[in-house]
């Protein structure tokens, strides 16, 4: 399992290597999808087990890929 960013880990046995939360099996395209269509952060806390951490990391690791950071 390899951490690529903080929170966030792929893992060629973990959902063919994407990106997911660390500690789950947890896409952060999932999450992100979530958040996109409407979903509040405690919804998808709630839906999936995940803390308000972990959706934030899925945030930045997001904002990253995109960014000029």
């Amino acid at each position: 399992m390899n951490e690529i960013a903080p929170g966030i880990t792929a893992d060629p046995a973990v959902k063919l290597g994407r990106p997911v939360i660390r500690g789950t099996r947890v896409p952060v395209s999932l999450v992100l999808g979530h958040l996109a269509s409407g979903m509040t952060i405690e919804h998808v806390c709630a839906s999936y087990e995940l803390t308000r951490e972990d959706v934030l990391a899925a945030l930045a690791y997001a904002a990253k890929s995109v960014g000029d950071w």
